[in-house]
């Protein structure tokens, strides 16, 4: 590796300082444009950051405002209190079968038999009986659109045996998201003193199926569905009010008031709303319409990197490369008010010397990005490929100029190098 020393001196002070050189000219901050004509300087006044004023204040007994790629929280109101979550327990019933989907345990051609129990199943049903034999899709629609509780039964006892064991698999799945307030014993919904969840909960899994299961999600939208001659619409009225809005599920008890869990898609950016335990079928939606606009209208999400590409190169000591890139595992989306994209920045910090071997996926470091003063996100920097351990005599020459401090240079190296050429060359003559 060639490298005139000036460069270096300025590559080692931005590692000490705690970013690369690489970085340093790669910061999440756009380049101001050169004289702007009247028409750009008319967008620009038009994109100026404006004040937000503050969220929205609803009467549901708590509430969340998530975006979807960053998993920012916009608004929130006792995100993680405990509520009872009705039928948005069918969520994650739902999330369960299309992990079987997934794992090619059902399909959805397959038919399911219809037990007693399902049959009974209390609250709203799709009218399903022990004669029928519905294919698994028609349950899942059942499910979803109708909102049925003997279509969750059959699938849980489908697909575990029991219900009980059904909760089981769902109880598995929320500790894997992250649901920390969440404790299932039905397939349904039904109110129980161990079943519950909170509103912070049901956006983490609202985005794990969104993210997960795309051809499937398409479902939730779905405006009605009609079974055994009967037809029935979807309880989530704002897919009637707003085109933007593709999901998810409503949920009603007594105990539990009205809830809905919401997700609207609009110029590529997509938030999930949640309101738990509001007054009236009505106002949950309005409720929900208000979150997703002050959301939409006063926010943006931003991807600053994607996965896998170079964000950074440092130094590599005793290894077979000199140099390693580095970078994030994972799209880095951040959530801002609209109009400062501009005043983001970045910082890699790595250790004060990175030795070999390494493995790719390694992580070595930390990108954290802030917004002025305010830390908005921070991920971890991985080691984009291997880099495998040196020889003896590479090793060794690495751990003298390390304990030098570096007193020998990359310049040397080359230098001895030329010497041996030339003294070949000698012998050859």
């Amino acid at each position: 590796m060639h490298m005139t020393t000036n460069m270096k001196s300025l590559l080692v002070l931005a590692v000490v300082t705690g970013m690369t050189w690489a970085q340093a000219q790669d910061r999440p901050v756009p380049v101001p444009p050169p004289a702007p004509t009247p028409k750009e300087l008319l967008a620009a006044k038009a994109s100026e950051p404006k004040p937000i004023p503050a969220p929205p204040e609803l009467a549901a007994a708590s509430y969340i405002l998530m975006d979807f790629n960053s998993l920012d929280v916009l608004v929130e109101h006792n995100a993680d209190q405990r509520v009872e979550p009705a039928s948005i327990t069918k969520l994650m019933t739902s999330y369960v079968v299309f992990k079987a989907l997934d794992a090619g345990d059902l399909t959805l051609e397959e038919t399911v038999v219809v037990s007693e129990r399902a049959w009974r199943s209390e609250g709203s049903r799709m009218f399903i009986d022990p004669t029928m034999t519905p294919t698994v899709e028609q349950l899942i629609k059942g499910m979803i659109i109708q909102s049925g509780n003997d279509a969750c039964v059959a699938l849980a006892e489908h697909i575990a045996g029991s219900e009980e064991a059904f909760a089981d698999l769902m109880n598995h799945y929320a500790k894997e998201l992250g649901m920390t307030g969440t404790n299932f014993t039905d397939s349904t919904g039904m109110p129980s003193e161990n079943h519950y969840t909170t509103a912070h909960d049901i956006a983490l899994l609202s985005a794990a199926i969104i993210r997960e299961f795309p051809e499937y999600y398409a479902w939730y939208s779905e405006k009605e569905f009609t079974f055994n001659e009967i037809k029935q619409p979807n309880r989530n009225t704002l897919l009637w009010r707003d085109p933007a809005v593709d999901g998810l599920k409503t949920g009603h008890t007594e105990s539990a008031g009205y809830c809905l869990a919401a997700s609207a898609l609009r110029d590529g950016m997509r938030l999930i709303s949640v309101v738990m335990n509001s007054a009236s079928e009505s106002t949950r939606a309005s409720e929900s319409q208000t979150l997703l606009n002050y959301g939409f209208r006063f926010f943006e999400t931003v991807q600053l990197y994607e996965a896998g590409a170079e964000l950074a190169k440092t130094r590599v000591w005793k290894g077979q490369e000199d140099e390693i890139a580095l970078g994030v595992t994972s799209p880095l989306f951040v959530t801002i008010p609209r109009g400062r994209y501009a005043e983001l920045d970045g910082q890699v910090e790595l250790p004060p010397t990175l030795s070999a071997p390494l493995a790719a996926g390694e992580v070595v470091g930390s990108i954290s990005v802030s917004l002025g003063e305010e830390p908005v996100a921070k991920r971890d920097l991985v080691a984009l490929t291997a880099v495998e351990e040196a020889g003896f005599f590479g090793r060794t020459w690495d751990s003298l100029r390390l304990w030098t401090g570096g007193l020998f240079s990359d310049e040397d190296d080359d230098e001895d190098e030329d010497e041996v050429e030339d003294e070949d060359d000698n012998d050859d003559q």
